[in-house]
């Protein structure tokens, strides 16, 4: 059984007003220590991600000097890889075939 619903409409009343007292309280004890909640108060700083590549790029240069070596230089991206039409050709014709044995199997996923 509940235990509230064993309470009586006073003692209900009476927790209420505790609540709001505690609530209350609370919100001056955050006033005084100076956590109230500003309504419209912007959030945290947000960094760019060019910005936080900069402060890295600066820190490994820092431990590099410290450390004695020179930072690496920055990567080379390799070109992105291209398959070409019958390399496609071939992936395509290998997937019907895989589909056509599915279907004749009686199946509609692989």
């Amino acid at each position: 059984m509940n235990p509230i619903t064993t309470l009586s409409a006073q003692q209900l009343r009476r927790i209420a007003n505790l609540k709001d007292k505690l609530a209350s309280l609370q919100n001056k004890l955050d006033r005084l220590v100076g956590m109230a909640n500003k309504p419209g108060a912007a959030p945290g700083r947000r960094m760019s991600a060019a910005a936080r590549a900069r402060i890295a790029a600066a820190q490994r240069a820092r431990w590099a000097k410290v450390k004695g070596k020179t930072p690496p230089a920055k990567a080379v991206r390799n070109p992105k890889r291209k398959v070409t039409a019958a390399a496609r050709a071939k992936m395509a014709a290998a997937a019907k075939a895989r589909w056509k044995k599915a279907k004749a199997a009686g199946r509609n996923k692989l």
